[in-house]
């Protein structure tokens, strides 16, 4: 199935490979008062033998030309037209004579360009400083295609090139780029300093980087010789403490673990008041929201703790996988992104063994990743790329999160030995190179003697996944032979239209603990025999969940295993997954939906908070999709809350010295379900009511009112509340000492009953008060119920084209939260249409996955509330036999 390098590259749209830059040398003065920078850049060419033009075409957008010239062997030659093509994003320097082939030439180009507002490119930032004066900074996001907005060049992962920079900024201001300062020397009496900075390795463009502002730092010095310093805003410097430690582990982790020292002599981490994405793995100046950066010692939520410590580890993971070596061209991003999504959790488990990470993978990476990719509209991990552009619509669940299961599967199948052996060849052999899946794939088939690339292109160049199905059982005394058979799986249960077929390791646990041997299913079906210590014995397929497809047990299979689940004997990872999967399952007609409710009882003494973790996902949607029925809602409800009250009797409202990280957790999404399932019970309300009222007199009081439970009771609060409680919510927005806190509100908000203070919260969402990088939070925040899905939906409609301009040329993600917060919240196939025409009428062609997708889940979400409505789940007899 794998395809060449060659065929791979047919079609892409590349700028001309008989002109190469080796080298940079770029000089920008930003004003940050104009919001305009100069710029002049003198670039090193190569010219092939084969070259017979008199232009050069590279990569420019948004950038006014002043001049260009060449020179070559003493001679300098000026560009007669310089002609900006803002299609292509391209410009094409026109000369009087020949550029010169089979030569080393010189460009040199002096323009202008913009700090824009759009969070991409070379752009500027808005914060207050701790004076309360409002102030600009300056900053960069090049990946995938903006490093044309700084600077013309061959902005394409594979032209790789030395980068030296000199930045001329304002004395008083502080400036950095990859690599560390060489020299500075005052300008214009003082008020400007120009600044040298040492040679950057061979890069590609995405991966260069700025900032220019005011910040404090902390730093300190890895185990093994780097200095690691954390950029916060003035004042704020204690808050980076909590990253630099992450950092500070994780680059050793990576040292030992590629084999290959950090390739740059410093690493700056910095926190950017807007940033459009999470962060940004920029080589050595990796650049993050404040909110995946920077923890509030006292306040700072255990969610969020993990949350800074994965982006971290994410990131400098990327400092090797995708910086050292990188992918030739934006089809293989996957390779980027799923091994970093990958060893977020390996360097995480590895500083924090008691967060777990691996079962938390679960219920996060895993479970989003099939979401997806049971979609028709989904997309293969190894999409054709033709156009650059297309790159940012693949920027998703498929290339992370799939990725990242796709690379803890092959972990799995080779061991660790062969799997880190593999990796740090694969490293050494490409290093300041770029590769292609199949380099990859090469490496581990020469450390483990697998046919790996044959395994692996099932998995990664076709759409999907598949689903086991067992389709026949005997059970003896000592041992079971399974029948099994593979197929597409789809979400909606609709038959494929293809055949589909995957090299599937087949990895089982019993009730010993112990995994059985594993063996490859490469046929339509195959014949299993698993020993086993009793007759009782149960058996887990897909043991640790550590291959991305669903599974369908016997009957007999699910009676075995819920005692499993009850005595807590089976792993908490397939404890998790039967829930997962169960849903899955139902949704697409697989099982019957009384099934899946029966299974869920069986979890009724659950502790485990990764369990919850799929229990809350299945619980919740299981509430949106019956909300159209109010009798079979009700009764859901009232099973729910069986489920949630039994938790909370186990974990309680109160925060105990005693609790670990996971606790805390499991404390946080016992509140949340409270506030979703039994938002009006009294007791809820009057514990809500008084926390609250203790949070108004002390903000600060993290033992009445913890950070991970201030979202669940803001909701509660606003759910039993009018205006009054609505505006007291919002007030904290001003007054929160830190970005995590103002994202309770701009999360909870909207949860008001009242239809009115619900386009209030939009309107304000929208108003420019909240930042374009997180005015969707709001939004989403509305959708809380069915009657919040249509005030969202009016609202976007009707505010479409402001929200359109608001969000101008930023990152197209942006508008995809739009579209899920204000669309994604219906399930019935009428919305779906009208939805699909909504956006037929106003295009978004950057959106159109993302569209595409909302769309499709609404009309599974529809057959499956048929499936529901047909089945015992409508009568009230079911539900009282519980």
């Amino acid at each position: 199935m794998s395809t060449d390098k060659a065929s791979k590259a047919e079609g892409r749209v590349l700028l001309p490979s008989t002109i190469i830059p080796s080298r940079y040398d770029i000089k920008l003065t930003p004003d940050l008062t104009a919001f305009t920078f100069q710029g002049e850049v003198s670039i090193q060419l190569d010219t092939s033998a084969d070259l017979n033009c008199k232009e050069i075409t590279m990569h420019a957008k948004e950038l006014c030309f002043i001049s260009a010239s060449f020179t070559a062997d003493g001679k300098t030659v000026e560009a007669e037209q310089i002609n900006d093509n803002k299609k292509a994003t391209t410009v094409t320097f026109v000369f009087a004579e020949t550029v010169p082939s089979s030569s080393t030439i010189v460009m040199n180009i002096s323009y202008i360009g913009f700090l824009n507002n759009q969070m991409a490119g070379f752009y500027r930032s808005s914060y207050t400083d701790i004076h309360g004066n409002k102030k600009i900074m300056a900053s960069t996001q090049f990946e995938s295609l903006d490093a044309r907005r700084a600077f013309p060049c061959w902005d394409e992962p594979a032209r790789k090139a030395v980068f030296g920079v000199t930045l001329v900024v304002p004395a008083e201001l502080d400036a950095m780029t990859n690599m560390p300062e060489k020299c500075c020397k005052s300008l214009e009496g003082g008020k400007l300093k120009e600044i040298t900075y040492l040679d950057s390795p061979k890069m590609s463009s995405y991966l260069l980087a700025f900032c220019v502002g005011e910040f404090d730092y902390v730093q300190a010095q890895t185990d093994h010789g780097v200095l690691v310093k954390v950029f916060t805003p003035p004042g704020k410097s204690e808050a980076g403490m909590f990253a630099l430690e992450c950092a500070l582990k994780s680059l050793d982790a990576y040292d030992d673990f590629f084999g290959i020292p950090y390739p740059l002599p410093k690493l700056d981490m910095v926190a950017i008041p807007e940033f459009a994405a999470g962060a940004m793995e920029n080589w050595g100046l990796v650049t993050y929201r404040e909110v995946d950066l920077l923890i509030d010692p006292k306040k700072a939520s255990n969610s969020q703790k993990q949350r800074v410590c994965t982006v971290v580890t994410h990131e400098l993971a990327h400092q090797w996988f995708g910086n050292l070596v990188t992918m030739a061209w934006w089809d293989d991003l996957w390779l980027n992104e799923g091994f970093a999504s990958w060893a977020e959790n390996w360097a995480a488990d590895q500083i924090y063994p008691e967060w777990t990470m691996w079962d938390q993978f679960t219920t996060g990476h895993l479970s989003y990743a099939m979401k997806l990719d049971s979609l028709k509209s989904s997309h293969p991990i190894q999409v054709p790329i033709r156009h650059a552009e297309e790159v940012e619509e693949v920027f998703d669940g498929i290339s992370y999160c799939k990725g990242g299961s796709v690379v803890r599967m092959i972990c799995a199948v080779l061991g660790m030995k062969a799997f880190q052996t593999g990796l740090g060849n694969y490293m050494k052999k490409f290093a300041y190179g770029n590769t292609e899946t199949i380099d990859l794939w090469t490496a581990w088939e020469e450390t483990s003697g697998m046919p790996i690339n044959e395994m692996m292109s099932s998995w990664t160049e076709q759409m999907g996944f598949p689903l086991l199905k067992v389709i026949g059982e005997t059970w003896e005394a000592d041992k079971v032979t399974l029948e099994l058979e593979q197929s597409w799986f789809l979400s909606d249960g609709s038959t494929p239209e293809e055949e589909k077929k995957w090299c599937i390791p087949i990895l089982t646990v019993t009730d010993d603990g112990k995994q059985k041997d594993m063996i490859f299913m490469r046929e339509k079906t195959a014949k299993i025999e698993i020993p086993l210590t009793s007759v009782t014995s149960w058996v887990k397929l897909n043991a640790g969940q550590e291959v991305p497809m669903r599974v369908l047990p016997t009957e007999t299979m699910i009676e075995r295993l819920s005692e499993g689940i009850r005595n807590k004997t089976l792993p908490v990872s397939d404890r998790a997954a039967l829930v997962t999967d169960g849903y899955a399952l139902v949704k697409s007609g697989h099982m019957p939906p009384e099934d899946l409710i029966k299974l869920l009882s069986s979890y009724i003494n659950e502790d485990a908070y990764n369990v919850w973790q799929g229990l809350a996902d299945v619980l919740s949607g299981l509430n949106t999709i019956t909300q159209d029925d109010e009798g079979m809602n009700s009764n859901f409800k009232v099973f729910a809350r069986k489920l949630v009250i039994q938790l909370q009797s186990v974990v309680g409202w109160e925060k105990r010295e005693t609790d670990g990280h996971l606790t805390v957790l499991l404390r946080s999404i016992m509140t949340g379900l409270l506030a979703k399932f039994c938002a009006n019970d009294e007791s809820v309300v009057q514990e809500a009511k008084t926390r609250f009222t203790k949070f108004q007199e002390d903000a600060g009081d993290m033992q009445n009112l913890p950070s991970d439970m201030r979202s669940s009771v803001f909701r509660i609060i606003l759910k039993n509340g009018g205006e009054k409680e609505w505006n007291d919510v919002k007030s904290y927005f001003y007054t929160a000492s830190d970005q995590a806190e103002r994202k309770f509100v701009l999360g909870t908000l909207g949860a008001t009953n009242d239809d009115k203070l619900k386009n209030q919260t939009l309107e304000w969402a929208v108003s420019g008060e909240v930042k374009l990088q997180d005015f969707f939070y709001p939004m989403g925040s509305v959708v809380s119920s069915k009657a919040g899905a249509e005030v969202a939906w009016k609202f976007y409609q009707a505010n479409f084209e402001k929200i359109k301009t608001m969000i101008g040329k930023g990152n197209p993600s942006l508008m995809d939260a739009c579209i899920v917060n204000c669309a994604g919240g219906f399930c019935t196939s009428e919305k779906a249409d009208e939805i699909e025409a909504f956006f037929k009428a106003n295009p978004l062609p950057s959106n159109g996955r993302k569209i595409a997708q909302c769309v499709e889940g609404m009309r599974t979400n529809s057959k499956f509330f048929d499936k529901l409505k047909a089945s015992e789940l409508s009568n009230d007899s079911f539900w009282k036999s519980l």
